[in-house]
């Protein structure tokens, strides 16, 4: 069962119990991962409680020092005095497996182990195919090998890893979603819970050890200068720490400079490319090892099939866009002043974005007339003849099939700005547009989505065209 202390998480939860649980006869392996902050050790430290396991968390040190903080930590879990000597890491590993034969184990930041000795994965490989080829009479170890270094933990069961194959249970652990954040955080307001949401996302420590608890209550801002911008508070240098965190990163300045080209609203190869003044092909790395980190996504027009690159994580697009062009005058202290000469371009690089992505979010777990989604992305109604192109936010398409594909829905975000009948007619025309590139848009719903609300023509449209769906925020929290 569940504790009581573990908020949400039911499925992660499942499959970590049901790993743990499993009747199989045999050794098992798991492999968890995730950004820090998102609650993995919290999770991993209670699912050891239940089980009565073994946890170690590494920290990054020199092999002799490491090798000395496990058998420590061995020592005081069999109940042997001091500290076990061991001489190496194969010897480590086997004795801890030898007397743990029943048992759960947890290795947490488990990429500070490989890089203490790069050789580990390979003895932890010919331990489980020992075990397994004893399978009845051997090892019932359930082994979990958790880490934070994205980059790292992404390649442990790929390719030619000495892991490859062997892992029965691969968990990435996820940021809340902005419904579950909201619940978590405690706010009643959807505005809030959403402009919030664009700062701090859904990472549940940044509620817990990095504010204290401390909810914005009904004044945002006084609350992003006093526990975001203020230079001594823990999130003031948050999302710098995001980058060092991962190992594969050493060039942070072209790093950020990437990220903040896509903050900028660069989301192409080429855009970013240029609003660094580069090429395309220079940047091609970074954007693989941020795609690796999670720190961007990359998202495909449905329609032109061409890449869009988004920040992943929204405290680092909050500091991109806000914090990075005036740190100096932050580390000075003068976080008010910064705030009220930044909150337009908070509302227009920050809050827009997101919710655009939010709604996205929403279309993707929508029940559509019984059908839900295969795949929600931005993308653009290519024109044809005097057409002009039209960029949608939202495009929803059915999973594809022997027949033509089904467009679920089309749709327009703004988040600060009233809808009305023309915003209707824009999508009317998308949604011809796209017709005429071989979807079926029969049953096609026309969603709009705002944060400030619907004139009363578009809402009498509405009541009278039930393909016509207007989204506030009440719903898109619903």
């Amino acid at each position: 069962m569940k504790p009581a202390h573990v908020f949400d998480r039911d499925r992660e939860w499942a499959a970590l119990r049901d790993f743990a649980e499993a009747p199989a006869a045999e050794m098992r392996l798991a492999v968890v991962s995730g950004r820090r902050r998102q609650g993995k050790t919290f999770l991993l430290q209670a699912l050891a409680d239940v089980c009565g396991g073994f946890y170690f968390v590494a920290v990054e040190s020199t092999s002799v020092d490491a090798l000395r903080q496990f058998g420590t930590a061995v020592a005081a879990y069999l109940g042997v005095p001091g500290t076990l000597a061991f001489a190496n890491w194969d010897e480590a590993i086997t004795h801890l497996l030898d007397h743990c034969s029943d048992r759960l184990i947890v290795l947490d930041e488990f990429p500070y182990l490989m890089k203490a000795d790069p050789s580990i994965p390979s003895i932890l490989q010919r331990e489980i195919d020992a075990r397994l080829a004893h399978r009845g009479t051997g090892s019932r170890v359930r082994l979990v090998l958790a880490g934070s270094a994205m980059s790292v933990m992404g390649k442990l069961l790929a390719g030619q890893a000495p892991l490859r194959g062997r892992a029965s249970l691969d968990l990435v652990v996820q940021p809340f979603d902005y419904r579950v954040a909201r619940r978590f955080w405690g706010i009643e307001d959807p505005r809030l819970a959403l402009r919030l949401n664009a700062i701090v996302g859904g990472t549940p420590a940044y509620r817990t050890g990095f504010v204290d608890h401390d909810s914005p209550g009904d004044d945002l801002d006084d609350w992003v200068v006093r526990r975001v911008l203020g230079s001594a508070t823990p999130l003031f240098r948050e999302a710098r720490y995001l980058l060092t965190n991962e190992m594969e990163i050493r060039d942070e300045a072209l790093y950020h400079a990437v990220l903040g080209a896509i903050a900028a609203g660069n989301n192409t190869r080429g855009g970013i490319a240029g609003h660094m003044e580069r090429k395309a092909t220079d940047i091609a790395h970074p954007l693989a090892v941020l795609e690796d980190c999670q720190l961007i996504r990359k998202e495909i027009d449905p329609i032109r099939k061409r890449s869009l690159y988004r920040v992943a994580e929204p405290l680092v697009t909050f500091y991109e866009a806000i914090m990075r062009p005036s740190w100096s005058l932050l580390e000075r202290g003068w976080a008010d002043r910064v705030w009220q000469a930044a909150r337009p371009r908070f509302t227009s690089q920050v809050v827009g974005p997101h919710f655009e992505h939010v709604c996205r979010e929403f279309a993707l777990a929508r029940d559509w007339d019984g059908e839900f989604a295969a795949e929600v992305a931005a993308g653009i109604a290519p024109g044809g003849g005097r057409g002009q192109n039209i960029e949608v936010d939202v495009i929803a398409l059915a999973p594809q099939d022997n027949h033509t594909r089904r467009l679920l829905s089309v749709g327009e975000a703004k988040w600060s700005e009233i809808m009305n009948v023309g915003h209707l007619k824009r999508l009317e025309q998308a949604r011809d547009q796209l017709h005429t590139r071989g979807l079926d848009t029969r049953d096609t719903v026309l969603a709009l989505y705002s944060g400030a609300g619907f004139d009363a023509a578009l809402t009498d449209a509405a009541a009278r065209d039930p393909r016509v769906l207007l989204v506030d925020l009440p719903m898109l929290y619903g």
